[in-house]
């Protein structure tokens, strides 16, 4: 995927993200599944002859949801038999474009360090307007090109 497509992938996702980013879902203390089989007044053993599965398995998958040992599949399998649709989300704390932006600038700032350390052990200081032109140009070309290399770990790849 190329620069412009994937910031437009971005920009897609982002729209569809951001009602989900401004919404605050709390877990139901004794989890989702139990909450729901309850409210619809559905016992463990009716969950379980739904789902074909023997009751003991609803109280474990109950269990093991409240302690986050549960599987994708299983959740799946709960919802549907509780006529409810599964969501699996990832809703990222800001925005995309942002996320991407302070990584470059975490990059950035870390290899314009290294260089002016060098720089000063050589005795060729450099003025801190340069420096901070040069992140900005750093952060820029990071940006306009393949973002693979930006989530490597600093010892890994220069930026």
């Amino acid at each position: 995927m190329n620069n412009k497509q994937a910031a437009l992938a971005r920009k897609q996702l982002e729209r569809r993200l951001e009602p989900l980013r401004q919404m605050t879902l709390l877990a139901p203390p004794r989890g989702w599944i139990r909450a729901i089989r309850e409210s619809l007044g559905m016992t463990a053993r009716q969950l379980a002859a739904r789902i074909d599965v023997v009751p003991s398995r609803i109280v474990a998958i109950e269990k093991a949801e409240v302690t986050g040992g549960i599987t994708v599949r299983s959740l799946r399998q709960a919802a549907a038999g509780m006529n409810c649709a599964f969501v699996y989300a990832f809703v990222p704390l800001e925005p995309l474009d942002d996320i991407v932006r302070e990584r470059a600038m975490q990059k950035a700032r870390k290899h314009i360090s290294r260089l002016d350390h060098t720089m000063r052990l050589e005795n060729q200081a450099v003025l801190k307007s340069d420096l901070d032109a040069e992140q900005q140009r750093t952060v820029d070309l990071t940006l306009s090109g393949s973002l693979r290399g930006l989530w490597d770990n600093d010892g890994d790849r220069r930026v």
